[in-house]
């Protein structure tokens, strides 16, 4: 893909598109081939090959990852979550704060709930916190696996608004959406998986 494209991915339950994903960020180490990513650090780098703390670095300053699931460290409430995505960028406490409430308050999430431990939030509430928690810091590449699944429809459009935003800001993205209306109008391109190949 080339810098500030959007790439889509689609294909049928358990054909892979979660899997390409999860290599890219090395939540999954690959069995075989090269990932190659050009690094605003490192220039470019094989993610297959390359260290723990190569990644760690790329995931904190250059990799962006949403997922359906929420992972939140224990004891941490919704504003910090999103506020330490920022802190670990080296944005000061003060710029964080104000740039994870606006973010917050871009996805709709109600105040009350700011201050609040989010394994008590719905699916939903969730999905949002995930996107704030990723988009807040504007990274070079941004992995989105099924960002709007359990999202209403104005909320869908706050995520479609945000992410035509990065991307005209240069972040480039791969994106998975069983949505394909969603889709459409966002990706440069769309590639369909099945069993194990691309087209």
């Amino acid at each position: 893909m080339e810098e500030g494209q959007f790439i889509g991915i689609v294909g049928l339950s358990g054909a892979g598109k979660s899997t390409i994903l999860k290599c890219i960020h090395r939540t999954y180490l690959a069995s075989e081939g090269h990932i190659y990513y050009q690094s605003a650090a490192f220039g470019q780098i094989d993610l297959t090959q390359a260290s723990e703390r190569e990644i760690l670095y790329l995931r904190k300053k250059e990799l962006g990852y949403v997922s359906q699931f929420l992972n939140v460290m224990p004891r941490t409430t919704a504003r910090e979550h999103v506020m330490n995505a920022l802190l670990e960028t080296g944005v000061s406490g003060e710029d964080a704060k104000s740039r994870s409430e606006e973010m917050l308050t871009y996805f709709r999430l109600p105040e009350n709930l700011w201050d609040i431990y989010p394994n008590t939030f719905s699916g939903g509430e969730r999905l949002r916190l995930n996107l704030a928690h990723t988009m807040v810091k504007q990274p070079r590449l941004m992995l989105l696996d099924e960002p709007t699944a359990s999202l209403d429809n104005k909320t869908k459009l706050l995520v479609k608004d945000m992410l035509v935003k990065l991307k005209s800001q240069g972040t480039s993205m791969i994106g998975i959406f069983h949505d394909l209306e969603f889709m459409d109008g966002l990706c440069d391109r769309v590639f369909n998986i099945s069993e194990g190949v691309i087209t």
